[in-house]
Formats: C-alpha cells, sequence, structure tokens
C-alpha cells in the first residue's frame, strides 16, 4: 500500500521543485525525488537524506517502475506541453493519481480528454495545482457563486515584486509567436498577443496596465464554472506590451530554431529565480470580474503570498488532500473539486 506521507516529485532539480523540496515536511509530506539525469538527482537527493528514482520521459518502462508502489505523483518538470503527456499515459498505465503545476491551456484540454480513461483506472488527474492556476481558478468560482447567471469572466493577475524562475522564462519563449487565446461562446479562439489591455485597481493605490495572455484558465475557469466567455490578462509595462504586439508580425522569427536556441542559451546562463528575500517581500495580486446578460457585474480581489512560495505551498496541501484521499476519480480542477476557499490555505485573502 502506497503510503499516504510520500509521493513522487518528478523534475526534482527545477526551482519551484527544489522549494516543494525544501517546504514538505512541514506539510507532513516526504517526496521521492525523480529526474532524467541520475547524477543531479542523486546529489540532490543526499543533500535531503531522501529516496530518488530515475527515468527519462521517452521510456515507458523506466517510468512505470519510478510510479511503482507511489500513490501520486507531482509533476514539475516543463515545459508541460512536451512532458505532461508522457507522464499522464504512465499514471493511467499504473494507476497512479496525476498532479502538476502547469498553467499551459493545452496541458489542461489534454487531461481533460483523458478523464473517461482516468475514471476507468480510478485516478484523478488535475493539473494546475500551484499559483497555476489555483488562485485565478478559486476567483473564478468566487466570482460565479455570487453570480450565477454569469455569461463573461475577466480574470488578471500581477506579481508585484517578484521575478521569474528558469523554467517559467522557457516556457515563455516556447510559446513566443504562438499568439494569444480568448474563450468566445464556450470555444477557445485564436487572437494575436496582447489582444486587448484593461486597467486593473487590484487594490487601493495600486492600478496598472494588464493585457491578455493565454492563460491555464481559458481552460479551468471553463472547467469549473461553465462560463462560456472567458478574457485572462497580466500585468505588464508598456514596453513589454509593445514588444508582445510587435510578436505578432515576427512569430515565424521568434519561433525559428536559431532564435529559440539563442533565447534558451541566454536564460539557462542568466536565470535561476528569485531568493529567499524576494520571496518573502513579493506578493501575487488577483483580481476578476464577471458580468451576466443584464449587464450586471461584480468584482473581487485576491492577496496572495509571492507565485514560487504560493505554487510550493499549494502543490503541497493538494497532494497532501490526494494522500488523505480526498479525490475524485478522473479529470479536476482545483477550485472545481475543493472549493473557492482552497487558495486561503495557501496564505491568499480576499480584499
Amino acid at each position: 500500500m502506497p503510503s499516504n506521507k510520500t509521493f513522487l516529485l518528478y523534475g526534482a532539480n527545477g526551482y519551484t521543485a527544489r522549494l516543494i523540496i525544501e517546504r514538505a515536511e512541514r506539510f507532513g509530506l516526504t517526496p521521492i525525488l525523480a529526474g532524467r539525469d541520475e547524477a543531479k538527482v542523486k546529489v540532490l537527493a543526499m543533500k535531503h537524506h531522501l529516496e530518488y528514482r530515475v527515468a527519462d520521459l521517452g521510456d515507458a518502462n523506466a517510468l512505470d517502475a519510478a510510479l511503482e508502489g507511489v500513490g501520486v505523483v507531482l509533476h514539475c518538470a516543463g515545459p508541460f506541453s512536451k512532458t505532461a503527456g508522457a507522464m499522464q499515459q504512465a499514471c493511467l498505465r499504473t494507476q497512479t493519481h496525476y498532479l502538476d503545476i502547469t498553467g499551459e491551456v493545452a496541458v489542461f484540454e489534454g487531461g481533460k480528454s483523458l478523464n473517461e480513461r482516468a475514471k476507468a483506472q480510478g485516478i484523478m488527474i488535475m493539473s494546475g495545482v500551484g499559483f497555476d492556476v489555483v488562485p485565478t481558478d478559486c476567483m473564478a468560482l468566487h466570482l460565479k457563486n455570487q453570480l450565477p447567471d454569469a455569461t463573461h469572466l475577466q480574470l488578471a493577475f500581477a506579481n508585484d515584486g517578484g521575478s521569474v524562475s528558469r523554467g517559467t522564462a522557457l516556457t515563455a519563449v516556447e510559446n513566443l509567436g504562438a499568439g494569444g487565446l480568448v474563450r468566445e461562446n464556450g470555444q477557445l479562439r485564436p487572437v494575436p498577443n496582447a489582444y486587448k489591455t484593461l486597467t486593473v485597481n487590484f487594490e487601493p493605490g495600486k492600478t496598472l496596465t494588464c493585457a491578455t495572455i493565454p492563460w491555464g484558465d481559458l481552460a479551468t475557469a471553463h472547467q469549473t464554472t461553465g462560463i462560456p466567455n472567458i478574457e485572462t490578462y497580466m500585468s505588464m509595462p508598456p514596453r513589454l506590451i509593445r514588444l508582445s504586439r510587435l510578436g505578432n508580425y515576427l512569430g515565424w522569427l521568434l519561433g525559428s530554431k536559431p532564435v529559440q536556441t539563442l533565447l534558451r542559451d541566454r536564460i539557462n546562463s542568466t536565470l535561476t529565480g528569485p531568493d529567499e528575500a524576494v520571496r518573502n517581500r513579493a506578493r501575487s495580486l488577483v483580481w476578476g470580474r464577471v458580468r451576466n446578460g443584464a449587464g450586471q457585474e461584480v468584482e473581487a480581489r485576491l492577496n496572495c503570498p509571492e507565485g514560487y512560495t504560493l505554487t510550493a505551498d499549494m502543490a503541497l496541501i493538494i497532494t497532501r488532500k490526494v494522500l488523505e484521499g480526498n479525490w475524485k476519480p478522473g479529470y479536476q480542477t482545483p477550485a472545481g473539486l475543493y472549493g473557492e476557499g482552497l487558495v486561503l490555505e495557501g496564505g491568499g485573502k480576499w480584499v
């Protein structure tokens, strides 16, 4: 029988995974570290006195062996659009619950397509168990509960004083030139980068300009609330909005192999992630608004810990819930299963 304290942490060498390792004990959990590079995983495991396993995502037999005796895998190896599918298939084969920390729309939609298979295997598939997308999913459900006949939803977030990790930057680079997305009448619709801008009052004294991005809630908020029209925004300085819009004309170049290689090499050589001091002083701000057919509107705001801290804590909170038997078979969303108050367990506050 799998332990109700032990889970497999795949992609253990990543920035967020290392935070999860450091914070696991306070949640009463013990990760088994896993990844494809034995030398790196072994060093990390020895440092923290933890068990480790090695498996390449391209090796189905090795993945199945890595999941043996494990009740839950917390998948932290991005870019998830390239890695999630192999791990999800392994979870289906081995009847292991699947969690990840993605914010990529395609990964949520892919997980949703596995709903019936997951039910048949008696497992749960849940993506976005961190900042991507717990607070925004909770916001969406909170607003839906206040205006049940809402037909339109706008969500926005801002990273107040933080910075990005190498993995986040690499995912962003991979998606350069791919364009944006919105959900209209229940369907995902491609739109240009920074398709719309919105001035958002996140809290008294903090009004920021935001632009549309293809955030995971275009999938999760629709699943959680059923609202058919959804736009997702991120706070951006004007120069970044201009750069994003430039990508609408240079997508072919930004997505080319030479440019992608150049950008990835630059990121790998210069980025790690925010240090503890930055994480302690930074915050994540979330805003949302719904509207119904009669023109009624409801707004709400959330103030949360810094994004990577929130991701690590929420991922561990949800992992613990699943290990304790608090799960439902099939494809699930964080707020859809655990309610709008889930983010409060990770330090979020309504403002």
